[in-house]
């Protein structure tokens, strides 16, 4: 991003000297990388957005149909980020939804609910891949196929997975990935992708047009990818700064970086698994299987926020405290009632030796609070 700064500082597509046709080059060189992190078909299908909120809106509004009857699926374990478009488009007579239970142990979702709740008129299936507060992998191999079968976009909202978890966009069937560049893809705040399968941005409409750098002798917004939904001069300083993030994670393969996250997944659960915690309890998955590296816990007697407050205090431990901007998610998991959880996630520079400072963190609290606790 330095070097972006001090040496190029210009506008991919708004002029033909050297500095702009540079950013034009790393613009498009981002999109490669990306495309060859998610085994997309086409890296010009990979759009630069705002944010992963951004992204997902772009796909849930771009799928409506002005006049038509249009029906959308998601499930309580969606963050706001996909809760609140729906909700908006509901409350304008845009969209019906529904919103389907998931177990209240795990916080899967069951696929056959999704092949029942599809109508003639469902326009889209959005799904969380791994859950912001409970850390839940959901199914998507399963959902991918029977969305694929019955015609239906797949979106999936890879916030918390994308750069962690291996994506494969062909494989899992998946049409729209929307991801934000500052988590896992090592990108600054204020960049997002989405990803858009070749094809199904014929059936799109833009949500905001203007000035692209391309047929500039045209009043109207152009039709070609990605410049359909890219109006308006990017963030190119941003971008360039998540192409290094992504271009960092192919050096590494995500698969070692999944398979370090899977390290300390186990070990944070063997840890948590111990006696000597009274008082806590861990909300999700109680096992590997269907987990990525996002943990929340409760203890006893201790509200979110406190907890959080102590473990940076303290142990220089830092948490998000609170619903996560999740809620329905929380009342899937009956933490809604204590005002959250304390969340704790993983990557790819965390080691078992932190881990093991967190763990201690939190058996030396959980005995301190059952020391205080107890009847006299």
């Amino acid at each position: 991003m330095m070097r972006f700064a001090t040496d190029v500082d210009a506008s991919a597509g708004r002029g033909g000297y050297a500095e702009a046709r540079e950013a034009g080059r790393l613009m498009h060189e981002c999109r490669e990388r990306i495309n060859r992190l998610i085994n997309g078909a086409s890296p010009d299908h990979v759009v630069f957005t705002l944010n992963g909120t951004d992204s997902l809106n772009i796909a849930i509004k771009g799928l409506v149909i002005q006049g038509m009857r249009n029906h959308a699926i998601t499930t309580w374990m969606a963050h706001n980020s996909v809760l609140r478009p729906l909700n908006a488009l509901a409350e304008r007579g845009h969209m019906e939804q529904t919103r389907l239970p998931c177990d209240p142990k795990t916080g899967l979702v069951d696929p056959d609910d999704i092949a029942r709740a599809i109508t003639p008129h469902t326009r889209l299936v959005a799904i969380v891949h791994g859950s912001n507060v409970s850390g839940t992998l959901m199914p998507l191999r399963e959902i991918g196929a029977i969305c694929r079968e019955r015609g239906v976009p797949l979106l999936v909202d890879a916030a918390q997975t994308a750069g962690h978890v291996p994506i494969d966009v062909r494989e899992m069937n998946i049409d729209l990935l929307a991801m934000p560049g500052h988590k896992g893809l090592m990108g600054p705040l204020g960049t997002g992708v989405l990803y858009i399968r070749p094809g199904l941005e014929e059936q799109m409409r833009t949500m905001r047009e203007g000035g692209t750098g391309s047929l500039s002798e045209s009043d109207v917004q152009p039709l070609n990818m990605p410049d359909k939904f890219e109006a308006g001069s990017q963030n190119a300083i941003g971008v360039a700064g998540l192409s290094a993030g992504v271009q960092w994670i192919l050096e590494q393969g995500v698969e070692h970086l999944w398979e370090h996250e899977e390290e300390l997944i186990n070990h944070m659960l063997q840890r948590l698994d111990e006696d000597d915690m009274p008082g806590l309890r861990l909300v999700g998955p109680p096992d590997f299987q269907n987990r990525c590296g996002v943990f929340s816990i409760v203890i006893d007697g201790i509200e979110p926020n406190e907890l959080s407050a102590i473990l940076e205090d303290e142990f220089s431990v830092l948490t998000r405290a609170g619903f996560h901007c999740a809620p329905l998610a929380h009342r899937t998991l009956g933490t809604d009632r204590l005002g959250g959880t304390t969340r704790i996630s993983f990557g790819a520079f965390n080691s078992e030796a932190e881990v093991d400072v967190l763990c201690d963190a939190l058996r030396e609290i959980c005995g301190e609070y059952a020391a205080t606790s107890a009847p006299s």
